[in-house]
């Protein structure tokens, strides 16, 4: 429930885009979270919470923040769209030259998070990255839409290019080229696997006494623990 919506009042006069937003705020109130009400699997429990946010009928609940860092500390965030998960950990496809492949190629670490507003509910995951079979690859890439085979092909993703009309030209080529039979799958492009090492789950809560549980990974047997988070 919304409690303040005012329009920000200029911040520094200086400063023409200067803005102060301290005013903006919401009043978290939907439900509590409780160590009860938790899957002792976070699997199962992420599965649990998705289905609630896909039956809340909200735009691309599988839409996710996933931040990687390179070699140099280098640190990038960008959304993409969770397309499987698994006991195995959770799947995104990307072009392989791509700035987020570059960096998990130097640092395997990644973090990741869902943030569904309506139901004031988050899931941060952190865990390490790798490329999934080439086969699971295929299998995604065969599922997707034509136009989107083409695209996979045309990007050359995080370059620099001097305009749309060349992507558009490019894309335009290809349907040429493939016009007689299936697109095949491009070298450069594949899906990767976050094996996850902690799982939180954030429900949030009037007066910003949020509930927050987190699982995290126990070595070498691989068990899961659950900590509750002070908000």
């Amino acid at each position: 429930m919304k409690t303040s919506n005012a329009t920000s009042n200029e911040g520094n006069g200086d400063d023409p885009v200067s803005r102060d937003v301290g005013n903006l705020r919401e009043h978290y109130d939907n439900a509590e979270l409780s160590h009860g009400d938790l899957d002792p699997d976070p699997i199962r429990q992420f599965d649990h919470w998705f289905r609630e946010a896909q039956e809340a009928d909200l735009s691309e609940p599988n839409a996710m923040v996933l931040a990687t860092a390179g070699g140099d500390g280098t640190l990038t965030t960008r959304a993409v769209l969770l397309k499987a998960f698994d006991s195995r950990g959770f799947v995104f496809f990307t072009n392989y030259q791509s700035t987020k492949a570059r960096q998990i190629a130097e640092n395997t670490g990644v973090a990741m998070n869902f943030l569904w507003l309506p139901l004031q509910r988050q899931i941060n995951i952190t865990g390490t990255a790798e490329k999934v079979t080439t086969a699971e690859s295929i299998k995604y890439f065969l599922s997707r839409p034509y136009g989107s085979q083409i695209g996979a092909w045309v990007s050359n993703q995080s370059s620099v290019i001097s305009s749309r009309k060349i992507l558009q030209m490019k894309y335009e080529e290809l349907k040429r080229k493939f016009r007689a039979g299936k697109v095949p799958i491009p070298d450069h492009w594949g899906g990767f696997r976050v094996n996850p090492r902690s799982i939180e789950f954030w429900q949030g809560l009037p007066n910003r006494l949020h509930d927050r549980f987190r699982y995290v990974r126990t070595e070498p047997d691989g068990e899961w623990t659950i900590e509750r988070l002070a908000p």
